[in-house]
């Protein structure tokens, strides 16, 4: 089968597309005819060796974290799947593979897709539903009424995060630009900064809790709009020992690594009185059902800005490195 596959770390030429052998499935694995597969930052990150420090597989390594197609085999312990399913899935993190037209997925990592997507659309929400989902649900604990602040609601995650944030009950407030302000707006944000022309520093009233999507000076900035004794999670700053211990499966050693290297943004949120987390999602067929619902009710709007087909993958992968997709980028692969 056809596969876009890392052979080293490093710029756009480490990756190509390659023939390999389809992968075999587990006992509790379903076997995935991939039709479409959603890119995020991870993607090139993670090509780049920027994770090394926390995802080290053996390479090569097929690359990609979210797909939607048919079942086309299941192990001998799938209970929930039948061969002709039509499913959507974030694979989970050691794995990757999703990259490819086929691809392996453990049943309590995929869910059915929503009946009024089709592929292209189901392929988008997986990665970035969840991180929302799960940093305003379970983290965050998002409840009516809140003062909410989000940076960088026109991407992938944001647009999924707004409108999650909107359905949990909260006051939503997000940076973009001019370009990105009507969409935030459509999905339901209550008020928008273009961070072109206004700094943080000049937002007036406090934030009950914040979602950091950009990571940088933004994050910085965002300490000194919260409350005291509120938090900030972030999926694009500085990991740090939580992420080892709750996120991925109790690494001591990595939690120490992770104390040093986080040092000076948690020693700022503590100035400021405020809660730092940094969050890897984790995979979830019962998250992904609920998303899943939402979607199917239409409180939930897929934003997919650019579709591309496999053999342009690369290409893809250089558009949401350029930080200018609105929505999620998708690759079609049948």
């Amino acid at each position: 089968m056809h596969a876009y596959v890392l052979k080293r770390y490093g710029g756009p030429e480490s990756a190509r597309m390659m023939e390999v052998p389809a992968p075999v499935p587990g006992p509790r694995d379903l076997l995935v005819e991939v039709r479409a597969v959603g890119l995020n930052p991870v993607d090139f990150k993670f090509r780049q060796g920027k994770l090394r420090v926390i995802l080290r597989p053996r390479l090569p390594l097929v690359l990609g974290n979210e797909l939607a197609g048919n079942v086309v085999a299941v192990g001998s312990q799938v209970g929930r799947f039948r061969v002709g399913d039509p499913v959507f899935a974030r694979v989970a993190k050691e794995r990757a593979g999703a990259f490819a037209e086929q691809a392996c997925v453990d049943e309590d990592h995929a869910a059915y897709m929503p009946r009024t997507l089709d592929f292209t659309d189901a392929a988008a929400v997986p990665l970035a539903g969840l991180t929302a989902l799960q940093t305003l649900r379970d983290l965050l604990g998002v409840k009516p009424g809140q003062k909410l602040f989000i940076s960088g609601g026109a991407g992938g995650v944001g647009t999924f995060a707004i409108q999650i944030a909107k359905w949990l009950g909260a006051h939503v407030t997000t940076t973009a630009s001019k370009r990105g302000e009507a969409l935030v707006r459509s999905l339901g944000c209550d008020e928008v900064i273009d961070y072109t022309v206004q700094d943080l520093s000049s937002v007036e009233g406090r934030f009950d809790a914040g979602l950091d999507l950009i990571g940088g000076k933004v994050l910085e900035q965002m300490f000194d709009i919260m409350k005291p004794g509120t938090m900030i999670v972030s999926v694009a700053g500085v990991p740090e020992p939580q992420t080892a211990i709750r996120d991925l499966g109790g690494r001591k050693v990595l939690s120490a690594v992770l104390w040093l290297i986080s040092y000076g943004i948690r020693a700022r949120a503590r100035r400021r009185g405020v809660g730092y987390r940094y969050f890897f999602m984790h995979p979830s067929g019962r998250d992904l059902s609920l998303l899943a619902e939402l979607i199917e009710q239409g409180k939930l709007k897929v934003v997919v800005d650019r579709t591309y087909p496999f053999a342009k993958i690369a290409e893809a992968l250089d558009y949401v490195e350029s930080g200018h997709a609105k929505g999620k980028v998708v690759v079609t692969i049948r």
